[in-house]
């Protein structure tokens, strides 16, 4: 197991990328510790974690409430400490109107709760990695093609990608990674080919269960000298 004796938390672990993560990461031998704002979901995924034979626990809890995620992740690390933290929590975005046309408050609502969001979650849990000098922080961001009325999610994914950049050069010195994943949009609830692969080079987009294998390397010791940098599954949407 590649995560086995690691403590992992995913935010918005009852979303459908959080939980497939979640289910992962418990898969591959991690206590998983769920937080969002829906018990009832969250219950759900740790439900079924619990049912496939691993541990799961869950928190309620909005990430842009800065005391009541240090407070969550001191309890984490009470527990036996923090090894890998997972945001995969939604921009609250609006799309479907050009920037011309857009208000402000709507276009700056992704930017200011992207930021806010990882910010809370990656300072808080990297307090507690520091003591033991690793970890890994993840977050999911956009792709970086050019969209036509995608309002703020741009600005947002620029600049969580900003964000995830300083945190590695602030926090590598004491052994923890920041990476983020660069999806290209919804991935494919049935694991078929996408019924829309335009601009896809492999004609279709990942599937939930590849986009948890990916982030189950990036968490791993795999991948222990990755970080400052962005793990491109777009199935060619992006081509660096």
């Amino acid at each position: 197991m590649l995560l086995a004796n690691k403590t992992a938390i995913v935010y918005g672990g009852a979303g459908a990328i959080g939980s497939a993560v979640a289910r992962a990461y418990a898969r591959e031998g991690a206590r998983v510790h769920l937080a969002g704002r829906t018990p009832a979901t969250l219950e759900q995924v740790a439900a079924r974690i619990r049912r496939d034979g691993g541990a799961a626990h869950v928190a309620s809890l909005d990430v842009l409430d800065h005391s009541a995620v240090e407070d969550h992740a001191t309890a984490v690390a009470a527990t036996g400490g923090i090894d890998i933290c997972f945001n995969a929590t939604s921009n609250d975005d609006v799309q479907g109107t050009a920037l011309v046309d857009l208000p402000f408050e709507d276009f700056m609502r992704p930017v200011t709760k992207s930021v806010t969001a990882h910010f809370n979650v990656a300072t808080a849990v990297a307090r507690h990695m520091m003591e033991r000098r690793r970890g890994v922080i993840l977050a999911m961001a956009g792709g970086r093609e050019a969209i036509p009325r995608l309002g703020g999610s741009h600005a947002a994914w620029a600049a969580l990608a900003g964000l995830c950049r300083q945190l590695a050069a602030d926090l590598g010195p004491h052994g923890i990674r920041s990476v983020w994943l660069l999806s290209p949009g919804s991935p494919d609830h049935g694991g078929q080919a996408d019924e829309s692969p335009a601009g896809l080079l492999l004609g279709r987009g990942p599937t939930y269960r590849e986009v948890a294998n990916i982030a189950v390397f990036a968490s791993s010791d795999w991948a222990s000298t990755m970080t400052a940098t962005e793990l491109n599954f777009t199935a060619g949407s992006v081509v660096d």
